[in-house]
């Protein structure tokens, strides 16, 4: 394993740890599998699932404050 060096945006950084933080991921193993997935002929991620997590970013919601409520439980 290396031990590696780059310069990212201060602001990028923290709002990336505290997404890998409150995923309870690794940030090292998440910029690793990216880097994985940048130079391999068959990412990990196949391009179904990719399809379907971007039908996913693009679909409607619906904003709930108060879920009980709104529910009626």
């Amino acid at each position: 394993m290396a031990l590696k060096t780059f310069s990212v945006q201060e602001t990028v950084y923290n709002k990336f740890h505290d997404f890998c933080k409150s995923h309870g991921v690794s940030m090292s193993k998440q910029i690793e599998m990216f880097m994985e997935s940048m130079v391999e002929k068959n990412p990990k991620a196949k391009k179904e699932y990719l399809e379907k997590l971007d039908r996913i970013r693009k679909g409607t919601f619906v904003n709930v404050n108060n879920f009980s409520e709104r529910y009626g439980l």
